[in-house]
């Protein structure tokens, strides 16, 4: 671990025009209590001067093996950060790595590294999918290196297409998760399709009001942007949420439980698992009103309430052959039982593969970065997920998934 109990992270810059965007990768790995070395390349310092890295990361940086070479700094911090990571990696940085050069203190530091290696490429779409480049890529992951996909949007220029640099909110993320458990990011769901939901159900009282519920949507995102991570191809169902789309998923925007519903099982037809994380209403206003509710009208009527589609019934119910679906269960105790046991009857009467029960309220796991709970499998498995990153939690579930899925 490093100074003062703070995990040691390289940051490794590569010279591509997304340079810029490791300065708040850079921040947001500081702000959480990371002590971060950067290592720039030659090409990287053209986008990102030296005094910029070394303000924002309170360590001098270098580039070549030669500078405070007493100190070999290219042995020292590759074996004693606890994670390497390096965004953007370009088409270069990539060939460099997989082939084993060590032309400066970046590579060097790849080389002695026994740590985690991260890498997030970005690059031009033409360069990304060029048989060399995915060459490189494949014999990276076979020894173990953590290469995720790069997101789809816009380039330099007017260029659209795949090979931006994922969000470093989601990288930092992905950073923390493989501090936390360096076995987090297998490749266990390439090839995989696979379905998240996520954020809470709205349903209409008028055209201003509605009744909702806390979900943000942030364990949801953290479920489809590990999956991503994991080398599956993920769609998320998200409802209502106000975050940034997650790297590597396509997004399917929904607001009410019965859009959710139909739009859930249109897209789980083709996919190999479904992770219902979204917090979907039971009851909707069995009558909307047309024009909102005026205050000085008197007292308004008694909002009568009917059921809405139980979506994870319906979805168990139409499920094809070899699919896995895991539900989320929200739940408080009261003075019939506690919440677990909620979330055991509640698998009980579902039928999932897995429920993944949560104790909500008093700051708990709704609108919060952290989570924890108990994963409920059918065949009676309890598998407690202490407090922690929601990252955490969804690696957690994705290791379920993909062990039934194999």
């Amino acid at each position: 671990m490093g100074t003062a109990d703070k995990p040691r992270v390289v940051l490794g810059v590569a010279g591509g025009i997304a340079a810029y965007k490791a300065c708040e990768l850079l921040r947001q790995l500081t702000e959480t209590g990371h002590d971060v070395r950067v290592v720039p390349t030659d090409g990287a310092l053209r986008f990102v001067g030296e005094p910029t890295w070394a303000a924002l990361s309170g360590h001098p940086v270098h580039t070549d093996v030669w500078a405070q070479a007493h100190e070999v700094p290219h042995v020292r911090l590759g074996r004693e950060a606890d994670l390497v990571l390096v965004a953007p990696a370009t088409a270069d940085l990539l060939a460099r790595a997989a082939h084993g050069l060590a032309d400066d203190l970046l590579t060097n530091i790849l080389l002695t590294a026994r740590c985690p290696v991260l890498l997030a490429p970005a690059m031009h779409t033409e360069m990304w999918q060029h048989p060399g480049t995915l060459a490189n890529v494949a014999t990276l992951r076979e020894r173990g290196t953590v290469v995720i996909d790069p997101a789809v949007g816009r380039l330099t220029g007017a260029d659209t297409g795949r090979g931006r640099l994922p969000d470093p909110v989601d990288l930092a993320d992905l950073a923390r998760l493989l501090l936390a458990d360096p076995a987090a990011l297998p490749r266990d769901l390439a090839g995989r399709r696979v379905l998240v939901t996520a954020g809470g159900t709205r349903e209409a009282l008028d055209p201003v009001r509605f009744l909702g519920n806390r979900s943000s949507g942030r364990q949801g995102y953290a479920l489809a942007l590990v999956a991503a991570a994991r080398g599956a191809e993920v769609t998320v169902v998200a409802a209502n949420v106000a975050l940034p789309d997650p790297t590597g998923a396509t997004v399917l925007r929904v607001s009410s439980a019965a859009e959710l519903h139909d739009v859930t099982l249109a897209a789980a037809r083709d996919v190999d698992a479904v992770v219902m994380a979204a917090a979907v209403a039971d009851f909707r206003p069995a009558m909307a009103e047309s024009a909102k509710i005026k205050k000085d009208a008197g007292a308004p009527p008694p909002v009568a309430l009917a059921p809405t589609a139980d979506v994870l019934a319906d979805l168990l119910a139409g499920r094809r052959p070899g699919q896995v679906i895991a539900g989320f269960a929200a739940e408080t105790g009261d003075d019939r039982a506690d919440w677990l046991e909620h979330g055991r009857r509640k698998l009980a009467r579902k039928g999932a593969d897995l429920l993944v029960v949560n104790p909500v309220g008093d700051g708990l796991a709704f609108g919060q970065k952290d989570n924890s709970g108990v994963v409920l499998t059918a065949d009676g498995g309890e598998i407690e997920i202490p407090p922690g990153p929601k990252a955490s939690l969804a690696a957690a579930v994705w290791t379920l998934v993909a062990d039934r899925l194999t």
